[in-house]
């Protein structure tokens, strides 16, 4: 089941509370977290790539000329626009190079996006990391947020790191691969746990003072 709609997050979440009975103490702090849900497919996975390392306003401001400059945001308009044009629309030199490496994946066949969702969160993961350009946090968020699988984990997330040392009471912050091991108990809806921990995290910051740095999707945080 796809976390694609309200009724399927309800779902998801109540999966993870019964098989982590301690995130129900982190659930009444966070309340319900949102679904937020991008669209899939390459314009999904653009858009992510356009809005990394970039304020909310700045990423806007770019999409939208993005989104202007192409009847549709696909692969094959991509591929045969101009590094001028693509220049012209505020993209920097290294996610043109990105977006023309995601485009020619998806064109090829390479990488079938219209597939990853049927694919266990692992496998899926490891497909779109073969793309030069696309790391782990930006695979991760495209999984969870444009395609709504229920299993990814973005581990190396500052915020969820954060979330897990304070919720689960740990000395340290843990980084990605034991966050990754540590998410393994809330398999096959880690992408519910996600999606809580975040909340959680934005809760116990909020009117602290510290920064609350809750992703938005397609912005990385770290």
């Amino acid at each position: 089941m796809m976390i694609d709609c309200e009724a399927a997050l309800d779902h998801a979440l109540a999966e993870v509370l019964r098989l982590d009975p301690r995130m129900q103490a982190l659930f009444e702090v966070a309340g319900r977290p949102p679904l937020r849900k991008r669209d899939p497919g390459f314009e999904g996975l653009a858009g992510i790539v356009v809005a990394q390392q970039l304020s909310t306003a700045s990423a806007a401001a770019i999409w939208r000329r993005v989104k202007e400059r192409f009847d549709a945001v696909a692969a094959e308009p991509m591929l045969e626009a101009s590094d001028e044009d693509l220049r012209g629309c505020g993209l920097s030199a290294p996610k043109i190079r990105t977006l023309r490496a995601v485009a020619e994946a998806v064109a090829s066949g390479a990488v079938p996006l219209e597939d990853l969702a049927a694919m266990p969160a692992d496998a899926a993961h490891a497909h779109l990391v073969t793309i030069k350009g696309i790391g782990p946090w930006t695979a991760d968020i495209y999984l969870l947020f444009c395609l709504g699988h229920p299993d990814a984990f973005p581990a190396g997330d500052l915020a969820l790191q954060e979330a897990v040392r304070m919720g689960f009471e740990l000395e340290t912050r843990p980084g990605a691969k034991e966050l990754d091991a540590f998410s393994d108990r809330w398999r096959p809806w880690r992408g519910a746990a996600a999606k809580l921990l975040w909340a959680y995290y934005g809760a116990l910051k909020k009117g602290s003072g510290i920064p609350i740095v809750t992703p938005e999707p397609g912005k990385r945080i770290i």
